[in-house]
């Protein structure tokens, strides 16, 4: 039996995921939570095998979230649904440890594959990650846009400061001193060529990086 967790901060989408994963005899919804402090302590329980888990949530992003889980449970299989386009996130989230990543508006059955995928350990691949991962590999660093050339502590910092978050929350969350924040939000700022905060969510909302 797999044991399945949903996070998700709309209680309609676990309830209609949940209704369509129990219906399948190998999967059993062992826990749900709604944001990412609470992914990570259905996480910590121990008693789930994958974690379905959706990327805007409040209090803290499935980015955060993932790369928190993933710090303490290397080996928990994490499965990413989301609303966002696989292009803006799947490959930043695989390097982060994700297992695999899933648009929400793919067929229902593809999560059930992924879900048993996953869990035998391997990453599941869809072909529209499979492209842009092969991309990826032809792209010269010119051809990539300039938030696909941050490391995933800068990906992750950017992301923060485009949501409006000051440096010295970002500092607490993410158990860093605000002097390295400071200095991630430097290296943002020049590999963006972007000046303020303000014109990094304006970037983050024209890239369709944030909602």
């Amino acid at each position: 039996m797999i044991r399945v967790g949903l996070v998700d901060d709309h209680i309609l989408v676990r309830a209609g995921l949940k209704q369509y994963l129990v219906e399948q005899v190998d999967l059993r919804v062992v826990g749900e939570a709604a944001n990412g402090l609470e992914a990570l302590e259905l996480a910590r329980g121990g008693e789930v095998d994958v974690l379905i888990m959706d990327l805007s949530m409040p209090d803290q992003s499935g980015v955060d979230a993932l790369s928190a889980i993933k710090a303490r449970f290397p080996d928990l299989a994490v499965l990413i649904l989301s609303g966002y386009p696989e292009q803006h996130y799947a490959t930043h989230l695989l390097k982060l440890g994700a297992s695999g990543y899933l648009n929400k508006e793919c067929d229902p059955a593809e999560i059930i594959q992924a879900i048993r995928t996953v869990y035998r350990g391997r990453k599941y691949i869809t072909a529209a990650v499979a492209e842009l991962l092969a991309n990826g590999l032809g792209e010269s660093q010119r051809d990539k846009q300039p938030h696909e050339l941050l490391s995933e502590r800068e990906f992750q910092v950017f992301l923060r400061l485009a949501k409006g978050e000051t440096v010295g929350a970002m500092a607490d969350a993410m158990a860093l001193s605000v002097k390295t924040v400071s200095t991630y939000r430097t290296r943002v700022m020049e590999k963006l060529n972007l000046s303020t905060n303000s014109d990094l969510t304006y970037y983050a909302l024209k890239n369709g990086l944030i909602q």
